[in-house]
């Protein structure tokens, strides 16, 4: 006699392990599939983010960002270390504990909410049925009065350079280096693109980065992204704009890089080559031919605005949808699921998802660029602050980057706010609050702000808005 469930959850990344544990909570029976297995070869909970991209990253940034602010900045704090050294190994070491802490935390939390966690491959059959294959075991049939899809995303690779794990790499590869690489290429100027680079240009590689896209960061706003392409030029990061990888060689031990832009073909020698051009869904061998799912011309599983497939009873959430390709867009997907499912009233507000990058400064940004409200034809004004004008940012000696606020002509609803400068993606979570509740510029200028903090940056840019900036001259 089969198993059968109230909810099947099919993946325990971000979405799918907070969408099993919403269900538990709301009182069904749930388990939820998972067949991750890391580089040791040990399964682990987690999915992608915990184990191979948000949270393994953020830690290398943060060693990374520590080692170049001792090498470079301590002596302004008064502060004497002598000669600073990397130790990779420790740094790597660091690293794999704290991924181990947090994926044995997400089975802990499964098993804390009864939620049956099941090692091994989930497939979805006709009729909501679910074949689960246990690791080194026989496919067994679930029954499901409910299916969430959550299989997430894997690294896109470039026919003209496939990975090889050992010269060509792909975005969890390079978290796992265990030597700094003396010339290190990276294709793709994106988030993953970016931080990565960022790593290991702190840690003392040479940093060559591809761009195929003629903008720096075209998903953020102009202003910001000026900012950004200044200072990444400071830290000796090369981007190539414009640039398309045509070819990679591996010879001996090295890779001979081709790519074009418009002043020709061009060829550059790197150690290592990080392949970061996005991701996509992961799909394969996740559906039966007549399990009825659609997919879109790209892979994603097709969903309507509450993320159901068109069949009853199966949802679809993360990064195998539409959407951005976030975790935290994920779980509040799986969350929204969940509640869905026993009648409660959900929704996720898709226009006010915030998207980070943990490079030095961090760039963070919520709403619409002024590109975008420019385009829309709404009249609009905007306001900026400096961070070298904040007290704080100063005490931090970190005072590059900005503030930018853009609100409505007519009524002052805030329309976007983007920041790049100290700890951005913590300072954004006021502004996702502000455009959450439709905020106007006046609240945000009304709102008390703590001194000194970064915060008031905020403040002061709403200030801005309307020319009554009190810490920096108006324009």
């Amino acid at each position: 006699m089969s198993k059968k469930y109230d909810v099947v959850v099919i993946g325990a990344g971000p979405a799918g392990y907070i969408a099993a544990i919403r269900a538990a909570q709301n009182g069904l029976s749930v388990a939820c599939i998972d067949e991750w297995r890391n580089k040791d070869g040990k399964n682990a909970f987690g999915g992608t983010c915990l184990n191979a991209g948000c949270i393994p990253s953020k830690a290398l940034l943060e060693s990374s960002e520590l080692f170049h602010r001792a090498q470079h900045e301590f002596k302004k704090h008064g502060i004497t270390t002598g000669d600073v050294a990397i130790d990779v190994a420790g740094m790597q070491k660091r690293r794999a504990s704290i991924v181990r802490q947090l994926t044995g935390g997400v089975a802990g939390l499964l098993k804390a909410n009864k939620v049956d966690g099941l090692v091994g491959h989930g497939k979805l059959l006709a009729g909501k049925k679910v074949e689960f294959t246990p690791v080194d075991g026989e496919p067994e049939i679930i029954d499901a009065e409910h299916v969430i899809i959550a299989s997430g995303s894997t690294p896109i690779e470039l026919g003209v350079a496939p990975f090889d794990s050992e010269f060509i790499l792909d975005s969890w590869d390079a978290l796992e280096l265990d030597a700094v690489p003396d010339r290190l290429g990276v294709i793709g100027a994106g988030v993953i693109g970016l931080e990565l680079g960022s790593v290991w240009a702190r840690l003392g590689a040479n940093v060559t980065i591809i761009e195929a896209m003629d903008n720096l960061l075209f998903m953020a706003d102009r202003d910001i992204a000026k900012v950004a392409a200044k200072d990444f030029k400071q830290q000796g990061l090369d981007i190539k704009l414009g640039a398309r990888l045509t070819g990679a060689k591996v010879n001996k031990d090295f890779v001979t890089v081709a790519y074009e832009d418009k002043g020709g073909e061009h060829t550059f020698d790197v150690d290592k080559l990080v392949i970061a051009v996005g991701r996509k869904p992961v799909t394969d061998n996740l559906l039966a031919d007549d399990s009825g799912i659609q997919l879109d011309d790209r892979g994603f599983i097709v969903v309507d605005d509450e993320c159901r497939t068109r069949v009853k009873g199966v949802y679809a959430i993360g990064d195998c949808v539409r959407g951005p390709m976030l975790a935290h867009k994920g779980s509040e997907e799986g969350v929204m699921v969940a509640d869905l499912i026993v009648g409660e009233i959900a929704e996720v507000n898709y226009d006010v998802i915030p998207s980070v990058i943990y490079t030095a400064p961090e760039i963070a940004w919520v709403g619409l660029t002024e590109e975008q409200v420019n385009a829309s034809g709404r009249p609009y004004k905007t306001g900026s602050f400096p961070f070298a004008a904040s007290g704080r940012a100063k005490a931090m000696e970190q005072t590059s980057g900005m503030v930018k606020i853009i609100s409505a002509s007519d009524d002052d609803e805030i329309l976007g706010v983007h920041i790049i400068g100290p700890m951005a993606g913590e300072l954004i979570s006021e502004a996702v609050l502000a455009l959450e509740f439709s905020a106007s510029t006046e609240d945000l200028q009304r709102t008390i702000h703590a001194h000194p903090s970064l915060a008031e940056a905020i403040h002061e840019a709403a200030l801005a808005v309307d020319n009554r900036a009190l810490n920096f001259p108006n324009r």
